[in-house]
């Protein structure tokens, strides 16, 4: 089947309408071209995410047709599949650095054979893989010249990434997934059935408030980001940032309750962070 640059986008709009979730919000604040590159990075995001959801003998061919599908796309080339006109269109007009999506695939495929990590270094080069990646290439679509966005928009995206790990931490453990550091594990005595009980026990409760202040960090130090993008995409990412940081908040708030349920906003409290990010309140 072969598809046009305008079905493409059609597919990757309805991909991110249906699927994005807290990020879908946040485009709506961008004008149309910008908000048509986010669908398809999302897009491009969400398909490589779909191919470790089961796990099988040829996941690891599954990946390497995707990346040579990347490639081939990024050079001219697009394979048929609705996703890759757009995303690569939406690549060439915002200057996304390539290799972006590289590593965006390198963290997605070390989830096919995970391993726990030992330290905090090794959690934040996970979350630079599967998050911080994603904060870069939206920098490049909504515009910076700031040499310090980078690093920020870096930061931005381990503070969504930690965020995330504190909300999943019942849901990753029954996948078979810790992803709390193993050394912040064994200072506070948590064994890890603990991630496993319907309690958070106070051992576990001090790693994931460890893990929350260090999240409550990096939002803080990448605040400055907000103004260091074009003015047409400030209302976005202030919207995005402050939906992240107020799930991190209601964590907290709930004592870090998170082994029964999954805390979440509802629809009403991110309508209000849009429209409040949209009046620049």
């Amino acid at each position: 089947m072969s598809h046009t640059l305008a079905s493409s986008y059609d597919w990757c709009r309805n991909v991110a309408r249906t699927q994005a979730k807290n990020f879908y919000y946040s485009f709506l604040l961008l004008d149309r071209a910008r908000r048509d590159a986010m669908c398809a990075i999302y897009a491009f995001n969400r398909l490589a995410d779909d191919l470790s959801d089961d796990p099988g003998t040829k996941t690891t061919e599954l990946f390497t047709q995707f990346r040579a599908d990347l490639d081939a796309a990024l050079r001219g080339y697009a394979p048929d599949h609705p996703l890759w006109l757009a995303f690569a269109d939406s690549v060439r007009r915002y200057n996304i650095p390539h290799q972006y999506f590289h590593h965006m695939i390198d963290g997605v495929q070390s989830d096919i054979t995970f391993h726990q990590l030992e330290t905090f270094d090794d959690l934040y080069a996970y979350c630079y893989q599967v998050a911080s990646v994603v904060g870069l290439t939206i920098i490049h679509v909504l515009g910076f010249t700031d040499p310090q966005a980078p690093k920020l928009a870096e930061k931005c995206g381990v503070a969504f990434q930690l965020t995330n790990i504190l909300r999943d931490v019942r849901e990753d453990f029954d996948r078979n997934r810790i992803y709390l550091p193993q050394e912040d594990l064994r200072r506070h005595h948590v064994a890890p059935s603990d991630l496993g009980q319907d309690e958070v026990s106070p051992a576990l409760r001090k790693v994931l408030m460890l893990e929350a202040e260090r999240a409550r960090g990096y939002y803080r130090d990448a605040m400055p980001l907000v103004q260091m993008v074009n003015p047409s995409g400030r209302p976005m990412l202030k919207a995005l940032i402050k939906t992240y940081s107020k799930l991190l908040d209601r964590l907290i708030a709930r004592d870090y309750e998170v082994l029964r349920e999954r805390i979440s906003l509802a629809k009403a409290e991110k309508l209000l962070i849009l429209a409040q990010a949209a009046l620049h309140l």
